[in-house]
């Protein structure tokens, strides 16, 4: 690839924040658009603090929904890092970001959806484990190897989202400072460099090949276990029921490893822009807002300890 084309980047000068373009530049959709995010980032937050407060129930302290309580955390991380900036957006005419915010809001980015990347990989293990090996399974997903799983999760997504953000950042931004994005993200930073980003692309398309390629592969080993394991199940009404976790679960999944890949394997295609930002508000705002239902709450366990619960609160 070679240099950006225009004057030498001295002749620039140095840019100290940058202007986010936002979802719409239409004035009359900015309050329909704010409503409907905001309705959205409502559901999120509500429908994960549920999972959180539900799934420390006694009866739930089971490795599953220990890891369903950290995918909640993530997803708050995640839709509380980029919402309430968009919704501000769509209220003022300042879009404006430090460069310090920014660099902050694209680490927590990262490091949440990096994170819950090798998660969704964790649980999917856990899985196969319960259902391929169900007699062993206590003996083999025990406190300490959940928490190790999850410890390796968080250290892996914090090393990633450090490099990242520090590399991208050691880029000189210089020209328009408009960022075609509704948050600081890597592909509408690298347009904004007045230099050969092409060493750093490399690098991207190897980070993205180990943190949504790698996860994703294990992702589809175990489940292709699983099912067939469930084909040998005589019960229908078995099979049904695991076939239906399964396609729910690998919908998600598709959902967040497919958007993810189509922005960061090709950052600087020539893919409409807008396509990546309906495709960033996927991993970034659909997908926390649906893991609450996918994961726990159609789950029959949890839905018999949330009506207890309320139950129990109506009494009081």
């Amino acid at each position: 690839m070679k240099p950006t084309e225009g004057p030498e980047p001295e002749n620039y000068t140095l840019l100290t924040g940058f202007v986010l373009s936002g979802l719409s530049n239409h004035p009359q959709l900015q309050l329909l658009l704010f409503f409907t995010f905001c309705l959205i980032y409502t559901i999120t937050i509500t429908g994960n603090l549920l999972i959180l407060m539900v799934t420390l129930h006694p009866r739930l302290h089971t490795p599953m929904y220990f890891f369903l309580r950290v995918l909640s955390l993530l997803d708050i991380s995640t839709a509380s890092t980029v919402v309430p900036k968009m919704l501000i957006s769509f209220l003022s005419e300042d879009r404006g970001i430090s460069y310090m915010s920014c660099a902050t809001q694209l680490y927590w980015v990262i490091f949440s959806t990096a994170t819950e990347c090798y998660l969704l990989a964790a649980m999917a293990y856990d899985r196969y484990v319960a259902i391929c090996s169900p007699l062993r399974y206590a003996a083999i997903m025990n406190s300490r190897v959940c928490l190790s799983l999850v410890l390796l999760a968080c250290c892996s997504g914090n090393v990633v989202s450090v490099m990242q953000t520090a590399w991208v950042f050691t880029l000189p931004f210089c020209g328009p400072r408009k960022m075609n994005s509704f948050f600081c993200d890597i592909p509408p930073l690298l347009r904004l460099s007045c230099t050969d980003t092409f060493p750093y692309e490399m690098q991207l398309i190897m980070a993205t090949v180990l943190v949504l390629f790698t996860p994703c592969c294990l992702i589809l080993v175990s489940y292709a276990c699983i099912i067939s394991s469930t084909l040998k199940i005589s019960s229908a009404e078995g099979r049904q029921k695991t076939f239906s976790t399964c396609s729910s679960h690998l919908i998600v999944v598709t959902l967040y490893y497919a958007s993810g890949t189509l922005i960061y394997l090709r950052p600087k295609s020539s893919n409409s822009q807008d396509t990546k930002k309906f495709l960033a508000l996927i991993y970034t705002t659909v997908v926390p807002t649906l893991n609450p239902l996918i994961y726990s709450l159609r789950n029959k366990d949890v839905q018999d300890v949330l009506i207890r619960m309320m139950t129990d609160m109506v009494k009081k």
